[in-house]
């Protein structure tokens, strides 16, 4: 039983280092882009449905590769996600 909250965790801290990676590259990705940079001078959120769907964002390959491994760090996430919900119905069902 104690070996079950110890995958349970580590789990999510594997999904959570994932999807702090993905905001910390969307940062870096609205950096790189001119159209997405923050010109307000106060903090924002992470613009990533922008960057999830290519909408402003630079076109140089680098800026793109960024992408691309951003949207594959959130597929993780998902992923993940599907897994562990997969899991708990499975739990459920038998129990």
């Amino acid at each position: 039983m104690a070996g079950d909250y110890l995958l349970a965790g580590v789990w999510a801290l594997a999904i959570l280092a994932a999807f702090i990676q993905a905001i910390r590259l969307s940062y870096r990705i609205e950096a790189r882009s001119p159209d997405l940079t923050n010109r307000s001078g106060f903090p924002r959120k992470a613009m990533m449905f922008h960057t999830i769907t290519n909408m402003n964002v630079a076109r140089d390959e680098e800026t793109q590769a960024m992408r691309r491994r951003m949207n594959g760090l959130l597929l993780i996430v998902l992923a993940g996600f599907a897994i562990v919900g997969a899991g708990l119905h499975m739990v459920r069902a038998g129990g």
